[in-house]
C-alpha cells in the first residue's frame, strides 16, 4: 500500500541555506500550524535549519477540523503500538522526499514531537536505517509492543541523542510517562535528558522550549551566541 503523502507550513533557514532539517509533528486533534511557531522561535538557535510542521494523514474523529496520526479510542491498550507502527510509512516517505529535496543525510535530521506526535517521532525515529541526530519528545512516551519490548528495533550506530520533556501535572500522559519511557530507552542503549516542569499540565511552556532548543542545537555541534539573540 502506498504511503499518503503529507505536507505542512514551513518556516526557511535564517542563512537562507538549509544544512539541518527540523521536522516537528504535532498531537492528536491538532496540525502542523500548532507547532510551526516554535520554528520561527528556534531560527535564532538554529540559523541553518529548515523547520517542516506537517499535517498528519487522517482527520481526527474527535476534532473534525484537526488531524490525527492514528485513532485513539483508549479502549484497547493495544491501539497505540498498532497505530505507530500503520502511521510509520506514511512519515518515513516524507523524511526520506525533505532530506533528499536539501541534499541532506540522516544525521541533519532532528524530531520533534508534542503528545501523540512525540509516539510518532521516537516509534519511527528508532527505526530509520540511519539515526536522526536527535529526537525531542513534549509531553509524550515511548510506545512499546506488546511483547518483547524493543527487540523488533534495528541497532543504529550511532543512536541519536534523546531528549524528554513533561509536565508534573499533566493530565492526559502522566509524568510517569516521562521516566518509563527514559528507562526503557536507556534498556535500548539510546542516551536520553530528560525535563520535568513544576505545576505544567498537558503542554509545553518557555523553560521546555528554551531546554529543547538548546539541546538541539548542542546535538547538531551549534554555537549558541545569546549575545546576539
Amino acid at each position: 500500500m502506498t504511503a499518503a503523502a503529507i505536507d505542512g507550513p514551513r518556516v526557511a533557514a535564517k542563512s537562507g541555506k538549509a544544512r539541518q532539517l527540523v521536522v516537528f509533528l504535532h498531537g492528536y486533534g491538532a496540525d502542523g500550524a500548532d507547532l510551526i511557531e516554535i520554528g520561527r522561535q528556534w531560527r535564532a538557535f538554529l540559523p541553518d535549519a529548515d523547520f517542516i510542521a506537517p499535517h498528519a494523514p487522517e482527520r481526527c474523529a474527535m476534532s473534525p477540523m484537526g488531524r490525527q496520526w492514528f485513532p485513539l479510542t483508549m479502549r484497547d491498550p493495544d491501539e497505540r503500538w498498532r497505530g505507530v507502527i500503520s502511521a510509520r510509512p506514511t512519515l518515513d516517505a516524507f523524511l526520506d522526499a525533505e532530506l533528499e529535496k536539501r541534499g541532506l543525510d540522516e544525521r541533519a535530521l532532528a524530531l520533534v514531537g508534542f503528545s501523540q506526535g512525540t509516539m510518532m517521532a521516537l516509534h519511527t525515529g528508532l527505526r530509520r536505517a540511519v539515526a536522526p541526530r536527535a529526537i525531542l519528545g513534549y509531553s509524550g512516551i515511548l510506545v512499546l509492543g506488546p511483547d518483547q519490548p524493543g527487540a523488533e528495533r534495528p541497532a543504529q550506530n550511532p543512536p541519536p541523542a534523546v531528549l524528554l520533556a513533561h509536565g508534573d501535572a499533566d493530565e492526559l500522559i502522566p509524568a510517569d510517562a516521562l521516566l518509563l519511557s527514559a528507562n526503557s530507552l536507556a534498556d535500548m542503549h539510546v542516551p536520553t535528558q530528560w525535563h520535568l516542569s513544576a505545576g505544567l499540565g498537558h503542554g509545553i511552556d518557555n523553560a521546555g522550549l528554551i531546554h529543547g532548543a538548546l539541546f538541539l542545537a548542542q546535538s547538531f555541534g551549534v554555537k549558541v551566541d545569546f549575545a546576539r539573540r
